[in-house]
């Protein structure tokens, strides 16, 4: 059974930074793309980032390019997403999330973190 555990989250003012991570145990880290997704109050859950199991590949939401960058380390079995420029839209609870597919559509991750607050003040 896979399991993913997130850390990370907190406060920060618009324009700062905050580094998320997802903890992975279970089956073979190095097998399984990642990706990162949020949902803000009242509204559905968003794709923000994904990451292939090599490392090779990323996909973004056009929201966060060139603000945000996911990356995993195989031996820790460890992702981070590492947020710069932060806004006030960027406030949501932020969840780690595990599939044998790289994509960006949250029915294809099978398995889930419970999620991190993220709240960016302006």
């Amino acid at each position: 059974q896979v399991q993913l555990v997130e850390s990370g989250g907190g406060l920060a003012q618009s324009g700062g930074s905050l580094t998320l991570s997802c903890a992975y145990s279970g089956r073979t880290f190095r097998s399984s793309a990642m990706g990162w997704f949020r949902q803000a109050p009242g509204k559905e859950r968003e794709f923000v980032a994904s990451i292939s199991g090599s490392g090779g590949r990323t996909l973004y939401v056009d929201s966060v390019k060139g603000r945000f960058t996911i990356s995993r380390d195989n031996a820790k079995n460890t992702v981070w997403l590492q947020m710069n420029s932060l806004k006030p839209e960027d406030t949501a609870i932020y969840y780690c999330a595990a599939s044998n597919t790289f994509a960006r559509v949250a029915a294809l991750y099978d398995y889930w973190g419970q999620g991190t607050q993220v709240t960016v003040s302006s």
